[in-house]
């Protein structure tokens, strides 16, 4: 029925709640997974003993004149987990895309290091995979966890492109690039921590922000 997240706040409780026993057709409410407390119908409508319910859910009651109040404590971890946690789709996904980003970082550097032309032609095939694979990892987030790590996701898209950019336009302007220009890039530096801190997440199964990334 959703108690943890529906009680995250405090509730104020009328007669709606009524302490009341009855001998009846008798049925037990679940909170949190833990034992049942004892459900009875009173003119047809559910009621519960007020201090079980509290009790079960580890709140405290309050009174103020007619007004019963009950106030339950912030939502338990394993709620947070669920808020940062990756679906398995979108993981799938997320590794996919990464994988493609490195192979195209890969072939970034091979030209570079071996001197060969670097050409937006020659990297093609690389960044239209990436893309691609970026799209179906986006297209997969369905948590808060999986938006946020497909932000993440484009942003080391976007730092993967400005590199090759620079390169390329180096190139196209006849400027010599360094066998080891890309130890000294700051750009490059950049983008190999982000994706360090995304192969971390992808270990974990759990969003973390990570300013390189950003």
């Amino acid at each position: 029925m959703g108690w943890r997240g529906a009680w995250c706040t405090r509730l104020s409780l009328g007669l709606l709640l009524t302490t009341a026993y009855a001998q009846t057709n008798q049925q037990l409410i679940i909170v949190n997974g833990c034992g049942g407390i004892p459900v009875i119908q009173i003119n047809g409508r559910n009621t519960v003993d007020i201090e079980a319910l509290a009790k079960a859910a580890k709140g405290s009651l309050s009174f103020n004149g007619n007004q019963i109040e009950l106030t339950i404590p912030q939502c338990s971890s394993s709620d947070s987990t669920a808020d940062v946690k990756f679906s398995s789709e979108f993981l799938r996904g997320a590794i996919e895309a990464m994988s493609t980003l490195r192979e195209w970082h890969t072939a970034l550097a091979s030209a570079i290091e071996n001197g060969y032309p670097v050409t937006q032609e020659g990297l093609s095939h690389y960044q239209g995979q990436a893309v691609t694979n970026l799209r179906l990892a986006q297209a997969s987030a369905s948590t808060n966890a999986d938006q946020k790590g497909a932000h993440l996701l484009e942003n080391t898209y976007q730092k993967m492109k400005q590199l090759t950019d620079k390169y390329v336009t180096m190139r196209e302007n006849m400027n010599y690039v360094a066998p080891e220009a890309l130890q000294n890039d700051t750009q490059n530096q950049s983008l190999i921590a982000c994706g360090k801190a995304l192969g971390a997440m992808a270990a974990s199964g759990q969003f973390t922000d990570d300013g390189t990334c950003h």
